[in-house]
């Protein structure tokens, strides 16, 4: 991630979901996700705010947890949530190549 600040459409478009669900978790999530707002009043998301969306669309998503089981998970233990994410991103990548493989053959 290269840029300081990643719009409302940035952020939906990494986590393949949509502004209304990235918008409803920003506000839902107010302990865990501050975003500056710029002149027109848009949201604008920090790295770090990213990362807190992928975990919660990892422990929502993936895990199937309500939106107060992740709260809740946040609270307690960030590094096995980002440990899970990385394996899952790992496991994603092996499955992509593992692919390619296939289709040249």
């Amino acid at each position: 991630m290269g840029k300081l600040y990643y719009s409302i459409g940035d952020v939906a478009e990494i986590l393949g979901e949509n502004v209304s669900l990235v918008r409803f978790w920003s506000d839902t999530f107010p302990r865990f996700i501050r975003p500056k707002r710029n002149a027109k009043g848009n949201r604008l998301f920090m790295a770090d705010d990213v990362e807190m969306f992928k975990r919660i669309h990892f422990l929502v998503k993936t895990e199937g947890l309500t939106l107060e089981g992740a709260a809740k998970q946040l609270k307690r233990d960030t590094a096995k949530v980002d440990r899970s994410i990385r394996v899952l991103e790992s496991l994603h990548r092996i499955r992509e190549q593992l692919e390619s493989i296939r289709k040249s053959l």
